[in-house]
């Protein structure tokens, strides 16, 4: 008799009996997934900036970095400040790149005011061709200065000097950019709507948007007498 024959026999006959079910005790990471524990995956926020003010120049974006223990500065920027005494402090800085830079030196006990707060710290002068971007770098040294609380989800940070505290959000600002000089902005507008003739240029509401309009109706009725 084939084995798969006796065996449905012995099942029929009820000489075998079926094992009962076994447990098996899961790790917790699979438990996690299978019971929908994991939070949501969320994109890159982008880096953190801050506005701030040293001496008597403004700094637009003061890029926030955990990366490092030293506050960066080029030396354009201390040009600019003319003030403060720089030590001649030999550093070798590696950069991701591998390449070596030395500093031009420290200066220390620089007043860095951010909104209504005032923080003490050093930097080093670095002899580097300045990002009109992001100009100066704060790192580890300064935030914990600041007492600095990091949002990343809600992209946050604050600032805090004793009762007083300061919150930016990061989202928010991009939206605004510090320097409207160097930025280009587009306006578009649905090609069905400026095409459409029963679309009338009195009921746009902003200045820009109804000038573009009539230019575009002016247009239109300019080809339409050539033809």
């Amino acid at each position: 008799m084939p084995l798969y024959a006796k065996f449905m026999k012995d099942l029929l006959s009820k000489k075998r009996k079926l094992k009962e079910d076994a447990t098996i005790t899961l790790i917790e990471e699979c438990s996690a997934i299978l019971q929908q524990k994991l939070p949501s995956k969320l994109k890159d926020p982008g880096s953190f900036t801050i506005p701030c003010t040293i001496g008597n120049v403004t700094i637009g974006k003061a890029l926030c970095d955990l990366g490092a223990n030293i506050n960066l500065m080029p030396l354009s920027i201390l040009k600019k400040l003319g003030v403060g005494e720089v030590k001649s402090i030999k550093m070798a800085l590696q950069l991701v790149d591998r390449s070596i830079k030395y500093s031009y030196g420290v200066m220390e006990d620089v007043l860095v005011k951010v909104d209504k707060l005032i923080f003490p710290a050093d930097f080093v002068i670095l002899d580097m061709d300045e990002d009109s971007e992001v100009p100066v770098i704060l790192e580890r040294p300064f935030l914990a200065t600041g007492r600095a609380l990091i949002d990343v989800q809600q992209g946050q940070l604050m600032l805090r000097v004793h009762d007083e505290k300061v919150t930016f959000k990061f989202f928010e600002a991009m939206q605004h950019p510090d320097d409207e000089k160097d930025t280009c902005f587009r306006i578009e507008m649905v090609d069905s709507l400026i095409s459409a003739k029963s679309f009338s240029a009195e009921i746009c509401t902003y200045p820009l948007k109804k000038a573009l309009v009539n230019a575009v109706m002016n247009n239109d009725e300019e080809v339409d007498e050539e033809l």
